[in-house]
């Protein structure tokens, strides 16, 4: 397999293994920065990843989960973009 073939869906984060990306903590985790694991990203690996929430899209992982999404479902700015699964 390629080297960090597998990204975390919070935050981009690249790891060469599933189990190296989901035993380490994510600073971008739903409960808070270093409050859960990494969670594995399961879509496709495209040029362009689409938010769920606002289609708005990044050519990264990480570009998109970095951001807020003004249409996220705690309210306007009170989340960051999450990828969809499908391109």
């Amino acid at each position: 397999p390629m080297s960090n073939a597998y990204q975390c869906e919070y935050c981009g984060h690249a790891a060469s293994t599933i189990q190296s990306l989901t035993g380490s903590t994510c600073q971008r985790h739903p409960a808070g920065p270093g409050r859960g694991e990494h969670k594995l990203y399961e879509g496709p690996v495209a040029s362009r990843y689409a938010c769920k929430y606002c289609g708005q899209s990044y050519t990264s992982l990480q570009s998109l989960t970095g951001s807020t999404c003004q249409r996220h479902p705690d309210g306007p700015g009170r989340g960051r973009h999450a990828p969809a699964l499908r391109a």
